[in-house]
């Protein structure tokens, strides 16, 4: 029985690869069209509930500033769902209109410590070449092969395995890319004003509010909310980018064998959530199917797996088996997997 289930699966997932280099775009160009009705509809159940919360762990100052500081924890959740909503109106999938996607889009992008138009570069270049080793470094989670990491110095070795550390990728990581590194456009500095004028107005907008905030309830609110609540749904944030892509089977490959379909599909992970998380993260999960077609809005991939069993079934990565993904940091081009510095070392022996 066993035998049979690894036999069936392994068939789906050959008929899935198989059939996205040649046949996914085609079919999932019927999902494409949003609905300007539900796109507004779930942006006001994001954004109500966000701001309300804000002004309850405000309110809950006088009273408690522990319970403050966990009202202000619980909206980081929402705070996750907006920037959801701010990638899809980078990907010109959340309205018909580019201009109202852009600008709904900017405006998010104050609430999520991100420069819209900065953002939406460096998130093409990931979609565009995601997978490629030979176009590794804007927009992605750095990954060295083995062969790289073996050829680095005992500095540089050192040095990546300080960045693949869990506390260093999830604990401060996420803080410095969404608080720091996301005030300079990093990547796209010496390409063209539209980069700098994103990043220069989302900060500039972010400092007004920042001051108001300051200026109406002292440093608590600051210290106790908007921080909190930026630096959690920056580090779940980062926590789903991460498990997305870098899990053992995902994909790899230099530019000559590179396929873009086949990376979508191969090197993007279906994290199976629960339906709870699955409404909060507002289907970021289903990302193997966003990245074959990115025009989908977030509140119809559902549907796309729903009328596609092979697709529902393909890079099927649960919550427990997400966790161990911490562990791997290398890719291994002959064995074509993500492994551990131990395995590496167990294999190819001590550097």
């Amino acid at each position: 029985m066993t035998e049979d289930k690894t036999t069936a699966t392994a068939s789906t997932a050959t008929e899935t690869r198989a059939r996205s280099a040649k046949e996914w775009v085609l079919v999932l160009a019927k999902y494409r069209e949003p609905s300007t009705f539900r796109s507004v509809f779930e942006l006001a159940a994001t954004l109500v509930p966000f701001v309300m919360l804000w002004g309850l762990a405000w309110a809950s100052l006088s009273i408690s500033y522990w319970l403050a500081f966990a009202i202000a924890l619980l909206n980081g959740v929402f705070l996750v769902r907006i920037f959801v909503i701010q990638h899809d109106c980078g990907h010109a999938s959340y309205f018909s209109s580019r201009t109202a996607q852009d600008w709904v889009g900017r405006c998010l992008g104050v609430l999520t410590l991100t420069p819209y138009d900065v953002w939406r570069r460096t998130h093409s270049i990931h979609h565009s070449h995601h997978g490629n080793l030979d176009q590794r470094g804007i927009g992605d989670v750095l990954t060295l092969t083995v062969e790289e990491y073996r050829a680095r110095s005992p500095m540089g070795r050192f040095l990546y395995r300080l960045y693949r550390n869990p506390l260093v990728l999830f604990v401060l990581g996420p803080s410095y890319l969404f608080i720091l590194q996301n005030r300079l456009p990093f990547g796209l500095m010496d390409k063209g004003w539209r980069y700098w004028t994103s990043a220069m107005g989302t900060n500039a907008v972010i400092a007004i509010a920042v001051g108001l905030m300051i200026w109406l309830g002292g440093w608590m609110p600051l210290l106790l909310i908007y921080l909190p609540t930026s630096v959690i749904a920056a580090t779940i944030g980062v926590w789903l980018f991460y498990v997305q892509h870098q899990f053992e089977e995902t994909h790899w490959s230099k530019t000559e064998d590179w396929q873009l379909h086949e990376a979508a599909l191969e090197g993007s992970s279906h994290y199976v959530l629960p339906q709870p998380l699955r409404w909060l993260t507002a289907n970021i999960g289903i990302h193997h199917v966003h990245h074959l077609y990115s025009h989908i809005p977030f509140y119809r991939l559902p549907e796309v797996l729903k009328d596609n069993a092979d697709l529902a079934q393909a890079q099927r990565l649960t919550i427990w088996e997400s966790f161990a993904s911490v562990k791997l940091h290398l890719w291994d081009e002959k064995l074509q997997k993500l492994m551990s510095f131990r395995e590496a070392n167990r294999l190819y022996g001590r550097t």
